[in-house]
């Protein structure tokens, strides 16, 4: 769990704690997979990276990278630029916003979720994107007719805004993002078998970063975060926070009802195991 996600957080840390188990159903919900095998892609992970970015175009494995900033180079440069010739930017986002509107319909049931929709669009609305690509790629799809469709969307663009204001946050601090990684594994939020398989580093890739930050006395000689390791980590969650703060503003008042909407739908889609806890992404049941 991320700290101090809870009651008493930032209003854009209650937001994201509220709002990312909807986006998160996108990477372990079978009709995803299912969808991107019909558009051709071939395996979970070409899947992943291309429904990922497919907003910004047949985008290629370096830039990939370093917007993604947590997976191994190796691991990107297996998917793209190769999913591109197996299916269209366009048709891998079309079809992946059906099949997310299809499992949450399936888990979540036949209501019409158009009251939160609308709330998060308008939050959604309100993300700058400077310097945000993924943000600014999912920004610019435009918004689908279907309710489930539109929270997810929404739900996404919001998700993406904060990933890229973190991956400023840790650039800022000086931290690759195995080391961003590392940090988080150090503070107890997540472990290393639930990461290091999904973000293909090797060993001694993984060892040699570990090496870096106990030089740079962030980690101990167990993992752990010393004493300078936390307060960088506090720093980092503050400047996220501060970077994300602008769609909860917008809303106001009205963060109260979408997080009165929200939160029982993320932790419904938690308590059903369609979003497995614990993850990569360190989200917990809100």
């Amino acid at each position: 769990m991320v700290p101090g996600s809870g009651v008493g957080a930032s209003p854009a840390r209650q937001l994201w704690a509220a709002v990312e188990p909807l986006h998160a159903v996108v990477y372990f919900a079978p009709e995803t997979a299912e969808a991107a095998k019909a558009a051709g892609l071939r395996g979970y992970w070409m899947g992943y990276f291309a429904g990922r970015l497919a907003p910004l175009g047949r985008i290629g494995p370096a830039a990939a990278t370093s917007m993604l900033f947590g997976f191994a180079p190796e691991m990107v440069a297996r998917a793209l630029p190769d999913a591109w010739s197996f299916a269209s930017p366009a048709d891998v986002v079309r079809s992946r916003l059906d099949a997310v509107s299809a499992a949450l319909r399936r888990t979540l049931g036949p209501d019409d979720p158009e009251e939160l929709a609308a709330l998060l669009s308008r939050a959604a609305e309100a993300c700058e994107c400077d310097g945000r690509p993924l943000a600014a790629g999912w920004a610019a799809v435009p918004k689908p007719p279907e309710s489930w469709s539109r929270l997810w969307l929404a739900a996404t663009v919001l998700r993406e805004h904060r990933g890229d204001g973190h991956v400023l946050a840790a650039v800022h601090a000086g931290l690759s993002g195995l080391e961003t990684t590392l940090t988080h594994i150090g503070d107890g939020v997540i472990g290393r078998a639930d990461v290091q398989p999904h973000r293909g580093w090797s060993d001694e890739q993984w060892n040699r970063a570990t090496d870096r930050l106990r030089a740079r006395g962030i980690l101990d000689a167990d993992g752990r975060l010393t004493e300078t390791g936390r307060a960088l980590r506090h720093r980092i969650e503050e400047d996220t926070d501060r970077l994300a703060a602008a769609p909860a503003e917008e809303l106001g008042k009205d963060l109260e009802r979408l997080l009165e909407l929200a939160v029982p739908l993320s932790r419904a889609l938690i308590d059903a195991g369609v979003v497995p806890v614990p993850n990569p992404m360190g989200v917990s049941r809100p």
